[in-house]
């Protein structure tokens, strides 16, 4: 792909107002495929910066959000739950970011306001906006983004982060001046992989001098300086946490509110639910579908409906008998009604089938011909057939000796989960198990340890892309490898995945390592999930139609209120 320099004009807010990633590529005389699906190799956004999509946006006012958010520390970089990122990323600043205006689609300006890919693909240069100041009133230079990438791509011991691996073929970051920082890879990455790994909204930029004064650790530092748009005014453990508007934000004349409060609620909850509908909230996420249903039929309220990202799924102990053995584990996969399992929790929870691979990504095999497959029909009586001769074949055709043990994690969905997938074992194979019910740390501890036999649970991603989650999920070794599954052939795969920058020879290895997982089964899956939001119509500047997952647009920067 051919690198292009941008056009010198000024953006203009208009240039937005249809909310889509072609817009910034228009505006900048750039081709419009490279917005949506890849990212420029040269970007000069020097006159670019953030606004509303809407015109004439109001400022003032205090927007009421409810959502979990009971961090376990306050070390964002270390943490792999919304509860953190929820309420604390409004502090911070990325070195880029994914737009608000398009659901995240486009990967746009934020502390960098260009950048340059070299044609070999192994350096990526980064040009720093000037002036802009931490919330201690120190001045963001090079040497803060070089320190915070560091701890990211290469954590010093005892310091765990799980989106590590994304940045595994960075071999350096350098700043070759205080406004400029390189990130230097041992081989070339498809660019889009590179630039939304640094773009994840997990990635917030720290000041290196936080680093150095605690140790390179900040689990225990409840408040530390960021750029961002919100200052923190207060916090009650397991209630609210209330911001202020950052009046020297850099980005005029964001943010627009006057401030935030988060109100902690358990996700799904009618306790969540019931602060929209009754107007103690004005916006809340990872809501319940029948709370969305009362939303559609009130006036005043919109709703929006998103892909989480995120698998629900059931990991297998490799490591134990019979479920060392792929024909058990493929039987067990073939007893599944995935169907059913979607409708056993639509009041609770919005999912989706799918397989090994998010199925609404551009790697996935089209679902019309993923529910032609085995495993994945409404009708389960060619896969059931098929799962009693692969027991039969396995020694097992009046099932399992002995019950095995489930470990279900104390969530609601996992545990009507746990009960409909019990019983069609049962039904389908004789399989009998015995569930254990147990809080989340209990549930970590026994996954990693391997006291289990079958564990229900789930686990997320940054990227759609396969070379994030097949590497943490399903490579020999990987930190959210539960199931203990290797295959060297997978392995091996996975390697030139990595390297293959050309789209088409990589979507080929992506569906050759579905087939290999097809056959040994590394975890059944179960379902992938949806969010749900429920927002007050009065709240603007956002456009939450399209997301994926919620971690990449939760900065509320552009959010504004459209009322007296």
């Amino acid at each position: 792909m051919p690198g292009a320099k941008a056009s010198s004009r000024r953006l203009d807010r208009r240039d937005f107002l249809k909310g889509s990633a072609a817009a910034l590529a228009a505006a900048y005389g750039l081709r419009p495929d490279w917005a949506l699906a890849d990212v420029p190799l040269q970007f000069d956004g020097s006159n670019f910066k953030l606004a509303a999509p809407e015109p004439n946006p109001k400022a003032g006012g205090v927007l009421r959000y409810g959502i979990t958010m009971r961090p376990p520390h306050f070390d964002v970089h270390q943490s792999g739950t919304i509860n953190s990122l929820a309420s604390q990323a409004v502090m911070f600043d990325n070195l880029i970011r994914r737009d608000p205006r398009d659901s995240g689609k486009t990967i746009i300006p934020d502390l960098a306001h260009s950048w340059d890919i070299s044609k070999d693909g192994t350096t990526y240069t980064f040009m720093l906006r000037k002036g802009v100041l931490f919330h201690d009133g120190a001045e963001l230079t090079a040497d803060d983004i070089k320190a915070t990438f560091d701890r990211i791509a290469k954590p010093p011991q005892g310091i765990s982060i799980p989106r590590s691996v994304l940045f595994k073929s960075v071999s350096e970051i350098t700043t070759p001046d205080k406004y400029t920082v390189q990130f230097k890879l041992s081989e070339a990455r498809p660019p889009n992989f590179i630039m939304s790994a640094i773009a994840s909204g997990w990635n917030v930029i720290v000041r290196k001098k936080t680093l150095e004064d605690n140790n390179y650790n900040l689990r225990k530092v409840e408040i530390y300086p960021g750029t961002g748009p919100f200052k923190s005014v207060k916090r009650v453990e397991n209630e609210i946490w209330v911001f202020e508007a950052n009046k020297d934000y850099w980005n005029k004349p964001l943010p627009y509110l006057a401030g935030i409060e988060f109100y902690h609620a358990v996700p799904f909850s009618t306790e969540l639910g019931s602060s929209i509908l009754s107007g103690r909230t004005d916006y809340i996420r990872i809501t319940d579908p029948v709370t969305v249903r009362k939303a559609k039929e009130m006036p005043g309220f919109k709703t929006a409906q998103f892909n989480q990202s995120v698998i629900q799924g059931v990991w297998l102990n490799h490591k134990k008998a019979p479920l060392d053995d792929a024909k058990v584990r493929r039987a067990l996969h073939l007893s599944f009604d995935r169907p059913a399992l979607i409708d056993v929790v639509k009041d609770v929870t919005p999912m989706q089938v799918g397989g090994f691979i998010y199925p609404f990504s551009e790697f996935a095999t089209p679902k019309d011909d993923l529910f032609k497959r085995l495993g994945y029909q409404s009708d389960t009586t060619a896969a059931v057939k098929e799962a009693k001769a692969l027991m039969a074949s396995a020694g097992h055709k009046d099932g399992l000796k002995a019950p095995l043990d489930f470990l279900v994690r104390d969530v609601p969905s996992f545990k009507l989960w746990a009960q409909a997938i019990q019983a069609m074992l049962q039904e389908a194979l004789g399989v009998q198990c015995n569930l254990r019910t147990v809080v989340e740390s209990v549930w970590f501890d026994d996954v990693a340890s391997g006291h289990f036999d079958l564990a229900i649970g789930a686990v997320v991603s940054t990227l759609l892309d396969p070379s994030d989650y097949f590497n943490a999920w399903y490579r020999t070794g990987g930190p959210q490898n539960y199931s203990s599954w290797s295959s060297k052939e997978f392995d091996a795969l996975l390697d030139q995945i990595d390297r293959e920058v050309d789209p088409a020879k990589r979507l080929t290895l992506i569906h050759q390592t579905e087939a290999i997982m097809e056959a040994e089964i590394p975890v059944l899956p179960v379902a992938w999930e949806r969010i749900n939001d429920v927002y007050r119509d009065y709240v603007k500047g956002h456009n939450p139609t399209d997301y994926f997952g919620v971690y990449d647009v939760v900065r509320e920067d552009t959010f504004w209120l459209d009322k007296a």
